[in-house]
């Protein structure tokens, strides 16, 4: 039912996940993110696969060990599809014999792509490697690149619904998090919110509290500063606001 990318970056540390599929709210289900792994379960998706090896990984179990484990306790483990990406960048991977086909995986050095009920294992190949050939792209722009790349493949065959885009950038709590349950061009509005995020969102981001500064930025005066430079580049730019927001009349 999905396609997704999972992947750390390794000059920064963040690990992310983007998703798309012909299933309501699949980005509700199928990432597991945290600051140091990440886990994507699909197919016939057993969600409990993502939260139980998603806490593995981060108290160190080897990628491996935690799939076999999982595929050995789940009666249901040939519909299933999984892959993760541990602290240290090693990689597992799952396709059932029974999901649907096409369905696979492929990998590359942190970075996992797998699917089900594909257009063909063009979808795979070419995200692994729209993501393998935009490395100068930001983080988060690599992911929406890649998913782009899978979808011009051919994606889920069934057709387009929802998708979803999760980071966490060294912190508990994700550095960026947008889903779109149900729309006819899904990766479109995607890439629309995170264009979105980067007009204030994710300048206001650079003031919150982190683990290691647990107040974080307490004067507002510099952020507020970050803000209207922002705006301005931006309007010189030429750049439109892609906001849906109305203010209050």
């Amino acid at each position: 039912m999905t396609y997704s990318i999972v992947a750390r970056d390794p000059e920064t540390g963040a690990f992310g996940i983007a998703v798309a599929s012909r299933f309501f709210a699949c980005g509700s289900l199928v990432p597991h993110v945290c600051a140091t792994a990440a886990f994507a379960s699909q197919a016939f998706v057993n969600p409990l696969w993502g939260i139980e090896g998603l806490d593995r990984l981060q108290r160190g179990e080897a990628p491996d060990a935690i799939l076999a484990d999982l595929v050995a306790r789940d009666l249901g483990q040939a519909s299933r599809q999984a892959h993760m990406i541990a602290p240290d960048g090693r990689i597992a991977q799952h396709t059932g014999t029974d999901c649907v086909p096409w369905a696979g995986h492929a990998q590359a050095e942190d970075v996992s792509v797998a699917g089900n009920m594909l257009a063909g294992p063009a979808v795979v190949a070419d995200t692994l490697a729209a993501w393998l050939d935009n490395a100068a792209l930001p983080f988060a722009q690599r992911f929406l690149t890649a998913m782009d790349a899978g979808e011009r493949a051919g994606g889920d065959k069934r057709g387009k619904q929802a998708a979803g885009l999760l980071i966490h950038a060294g912190q508990p709590y994700p550095m960026i998090d947008l889903r779109v349950d149900d729309h006819g061009d899904p990766l479109a509005e995607l890439r629309r919110l995170m264009a979105v995020a980067e007009e204030r969102y994710m300048v206001f981001r650079t003031a919150m509290p982190t683990v290691e500064e647990f107040s974080g930025m307490i004067d507002r005066t510099p952020l507020d500063a970050a803000i209207a430079a922002n705006e301005k580049e931006r309007a010189e730019k030429g750049i439109v606001s892609q906001s849906l927001a109305t203010p209050l009349t």
